[in-house]
């Protein structure tokens, strides 16, 4: 019986490893021999969850000829790989991926490190800040004086607790976008939304458009749903989206859904403009796609002189074309597992129906402390303890990045949680796993595209601040100089630092 469980093509396994483009070697540098450069990117693909565990990897004939080298390369990498642990064959069975005895597994989007981790580790891998204190303690105070009626019900509320979805139409109509407690669905956070969306509209094999790059853990949600993914370059910088692009993807792929974030998207950090929407809704419109605006990062402005652009739905008024998605948990607290979608009330009842074979409803007690912020004006309160911190991080983050790297480019974002880097010319897949040996993780920018797209970006989270930003970037400058030198500088053991 064959010991894998999925397979890489040749074709797909060639894009990810020339994908991985390193700085040019500098005078008296050595370049590492051919097949030790095909077992490390191999190697790194793995680590980072690019290629799966348990995945057939192509026949040496094949790859040699998918990458024009010789068969012999591709038969001493994979023999090193196999060595080292990273790689099982079986004579009629092939050769899959593995990881060596004691090693985690790779995470195939960005979880948080464990808190166990935290005293040597700056994590720079999880763009979530604690919670905005003392509201997270009010809150659940308040819902727990809120709850004794509920308790004496079977507590199943597949559409979400009436009182919370009557609140969260409240506020889209205090937007200025009319909206009925019909058109709510409360889900277990954005990803649990976006996954019903997806198993609704987006069957095994269709095409769903995505902005490129895009947000790495809904990438993978849709990959492992069987989506195709549709790439679409976003604009330089912080510009938005690219509408002429946006129009010949969504008239010549079709794609059966689309998914944006137009609110300080993750991870670029850009704001599409009121024109940009209208626009990308008209092209949707036309093309017969359902196009799912991502709003969770859309109360994080954090500049005073940001004006807020109309919500995409506000562009849709028929609400047969925009499926809204919101969540407490960037803008409050990654813990908060509260999320909703606003859409027609026909969509409403169909996401509703379908629940009952998912998770037939969201936890009570945390629909209650939402319900609770949002009634009481505590989450105002709590947003702009957030902000603040965001932008004290933010501020310190690019200073200290632009002190230590100064070759590292980038845009300040106006609000969001997230900086995109481009990283000097190093590869960020490298950049990552040397930054773990010394002491700082940080995902790297394939994560967030399709076939290996952005391997000369990472992600940096507005997560620390203050003496803990300085010394992320100090070890950024750690591991970037273990990458400048193949792999041969001296690595310190990170020392245990508290802020």
């Amino acid at each position: 019986m064959a010991q894998w469980t999925s397979a890489v093509g040749p074709a797909q396994l060639a894009r990810l490893l020339t994908s991985q483009q390193d700085r040019p070697a500098g005078p008296g540098t050595r370049r590492p021999p051919a097949y030790r450069a095909l077992a490390d990117g191999i190697r790194l693909l793995v680590l980072e969850g690019r290629v799966p565990v348990a995945a057939r990897l192509p026949a040496e004939r094949e790859l040699a000829l998918s990458l024009s080298v010789s068969r012999t390369t591709v038969a001493a990498a994979y023999e090193a790989l196999r060595s080292e642990g990273f790689l099982e064959s079986r004579r009629g069975a092939g050769s899959w991926t593995a990881v060596p005895a004691g090693n985690p597994l790779p995470a195939r989007g960005l979880e948080p490190l464990p808190p166990e981790a935290l005293g040597s580790m700056i994590d720079l891998g999880c763009a979530a800040l604690p919670a905005p204190e003392p509201w997270l303690t009010r809150a659940v105070r308040g819902a727990l004086e809120e709850l004794p009626p509920y308790a004496h019900t079977h507590g199943d509320y597949p559409a979400g607790l009436p009182a919370l979805r009557a609140m969260i139409a409240e506020r889209y109509t205090a937007r200025g976008i009319p909206t009925m407690p019909e058109q709510i669905m409360v889900t277990t956070g954005a990803m649990g939304a976006i996954d019903a969306i997806c198993h609704l509209f987006g069957g095994r094999g269709e095409r769903i458009a995505v902005e490129s790059p895009s947000y790495a853990n809904i990438l993978q949600l849709m990959r492992e749903a069987g989506a195709r993914l549709v790439p679409v370059a976003m604009a330089e910088g912080l510009a938005g989206w690219d509408l002429d692009r946006w129009r010949q993807v969504l008239r010549e792929a079709a794609p059966r859904i689309a998914y944006v974030v137009a609110d300080f998207h993750n991870p670029t950090g850009a704001l599409a403009d009121d024109d940009q929407r209208r626009r990308l809704v008209e092209a949707a419109r036309s093309a017969g796609t359902v196009l799912i605006a991502d709003e969770t990062m859309s109360e994080l402005w954090l500049d005073d002189d940001v004006e807020m652009p109309r919500p995409v739905c506000g562009f849709d008024p028929a609400g047969s074309t925009v499926i809204t998605v919101g969540s407490a948990s960037k803008a409050f607290w990654a813990g908060m597992r509260i999320g909703w979608v606003r859409a027609a009330p026909d969509v409403i009842r169909s996401l509703v129906a379908a629940r009952a074979y998912a998770d037939l409803g969201t936890p009570v007690l945390e629909q209650l402390a939402v319900n609770w912020l949002f009634s009481t004006g505590g989450w105002e309160q709590a947003l702009e303890l957030r902000r603040g911190q965001a932008r004290e991080n933010r501020d310190a983050l690019v200073a200290a990045v632009r002190r230590t790297l100064p070759e590292w480019e980038f845009e300040v974002p106006k609000g969001g949680l997230t900086l995109w880097v481009r990283a000097g010319g190093l590869s960020g897949s490298r950049l990552a796993e040397a930054g773990e040996r010394v002491g700082v993780r940080v995902p790297s920018g394939p994560r967030f595209g399709v076939d290996g797209a952005f391997e000369g970006y990472v992600r940096l989270p507005f997560t620390v601040g203050g003496a803990v930003a300085e010394e992320a970037a100090v070890r950024l400058a750690a591991a970037a100089r273990v990458v400048e030198s193949g792999g041969t500088a001296g690595v310190e053991a990170p020392r245990t630092f508290v802020a």
